[in-house]
């Protein structure tokens, strides 16, 4: 029995070390991707057309090749390039993005004042997508072939083909301003958030509910179509068909080795999604005016205001490294016997 428990002990000990090892080696190999996309993104934003000290010498009614002069050398964008970005990747090291050359302040108070919002908006978007689509695939998969799977296969193609600002505008249009149900911008109205309270929650919530939806029902179209096909496909494999002439209920086939299983292409599309949800946010915060960082990366490339905009693609950067090791460690939680290989 000692025995046993003792090859059980070091067989338990062996796997954590693989897992801690797998993780340690994913953090490393995320590290060095961040490290590139901070300098493909640098120097593809200094390379880019438009001169921010010509648009601030504009601002403040000059154009001297001094005065000009002057204030290239005060935004640090007078020197070498690769001089330029050894200097910047100094500076972050010390969480330090530099100063917003529009608003002259430093960048990292701006984004950070935004990214709640933003934040809000992803990820209450990405549990709504990730819910309504698994739930919706898996009622079209109980009766493949019936109505209801004709229903939800049909849904899903249409918000899966229209343009994610085309269905942000209809909403406005119909139950903004047609109906005048739902608050068609902002986050909040300041007269309701300066009193708090459930006032404030509600008007919160009802501002969430166009954009949320917005963001989010393209993304369920794909997370229903994936759960359906992983769970016929996954119904007729042999250990299906064995739990089932075991005798176990419906409830426990479904719960413990259907959705089980189905839910490792669905972590897939999630992690892939975690930039697109970025790459989304931008369009629905300029549809509906939502004071986040996709609206301010916006903002940022009409005023050129590299600072910024490079600080906000490096934080959306990290947030999706960090959203796909998450998907490796769900893997192993979901599936132990993937290897350490296919997680990283």
């Amino acid at each position: 029995m000692s025995r046993s428990s003792d090859r059980i002990g070091v067989h338990g000990q062996g796997a954590a070390l693989d897992f801690v090892q797998a993780v340690s080696l994913r953090l490393a190999k995320a590290a060095i991707t961040l490290l590139a996309v901070i300098v493909l993104t640098f120097v593809l934003v200094r390379l880019a057309p438009g001169d921010p000290a010509l648009l601030l010498a504009g601002d403040q009614g000059g154009s001297d090749p001094a005065f000009v002069a002057e204030i290239r050398q005060h935004l640090g964008v007078d020197g070498p390039i690769h001089l330029q970005l050894w200097h910047y990747l100094q500076a972050i090291t010390k969480l330090d993005f530099g100063t917003s050359y529009r608003d002259q302040r430093p960048v990292i108070d701006i984004v950070l004042e935004r990214l709640p919002a933003t934040l809000l908006l992803t990820v209450s978007a990405f549990v709504f997508s990730i819910v309504t689509g698994v739930g919706l695939g898996a009622l079209a998969a109980h009766r493949p072939g019936s109505a209801i799977d004709s229903a939800v296969t049909t849904v899903s193609v249409a918000f899966f083909a229209m343009p994610m600002f085309w269905i942000g505008l209809v909403f406005i249009i119909v139950f903004a301003v047609k109906l005048g149900w739902l608050p068609s911008y902002g986050m909040q109205a300041p007269s309701v958030a300066a009193k708090g309270g459930w006032a404030a929650f509600g008007d919160l919530a009802a501002h969430m509910v166009l954009p949320v939806l917005t963001l989010g029902l393209y993304y369920m179209s794909i997370h229903a179509r994936v759960s359906r096909a992983a769970l016929l496909q996954i119904s007729d494999m042999d250990f299906i068909r064995t739990a089932r002439a075991k005798g176990l209920s419906a409830w426990l086939v479904w719960r413990d080795h259907l959705l089980r299983n189905a839910l490792l292409p669905t972590i897939t599309v999630a992690a892939l999604q975690a930039g697109q949800l970025i790459g989304g946010s931008i369009l629905v915060e300029t549809v509906f005016a939502w004071p986040g960082i996709g609206r301010l990366a916006f903002d940022s490339l009409a005023s050129r205001d590299y600072n910024v905009l490079i600080a906000v693609f490096i934080l959306s950067s990290f947030g999706v490294l960090i959203a796909n090791l998450v998907a490796d460690v769900a893997y192993r939680l979901i599936d132990p016997r993937i290897d350490r290989e296919a997680t990283t």
